[in-house]
């Protein structure tokens, strides 16, 4: 038993190795694309990376799916006819 353990222990302690080094790699590209932002002079380059940053970031409100789109006209159509609580009675109610 003990040595299914260790194993386990093994394929853990190796698959949290490589998430670390992932997440490393990740702020080291970042850390090596301010270097390399900050350093140009080329207003096309800066141009064309605030173009791929605009179209990867997109609509939220296209993500979501029609129910969450109800949900939220349906909240904001309460909020137009007053039919909401103040915030401080609803965090009062789960005051413990």
């Amino acid at each position: 038993m003990g040595e299914i353990n260790l194993k386990w222990c093994l394929l853990i302690k190796n698959y949290l190795c490589c998430i670390t080094v992932n997440i490393m790699d990740i702020e080291t590209t970042k850390l090596e694309l301010i270097h390399l932002l900050l350093q140009t002079e080329k207003e096309s380059i800066l141009k064309k990376l605030k173009t791929v940053f605009e179209e990867e970031k997109g609509d939220w409100l296209d993500e979501m799916s029609e129910k969450e789109k109800e949900e939220i006209k349906t909240g904001l159509s309460q909020a137009d006819d007053e039919e909401y609580k103040a915030s401080e009675l609803v965090m009062k109610r789960f005051d413990k």
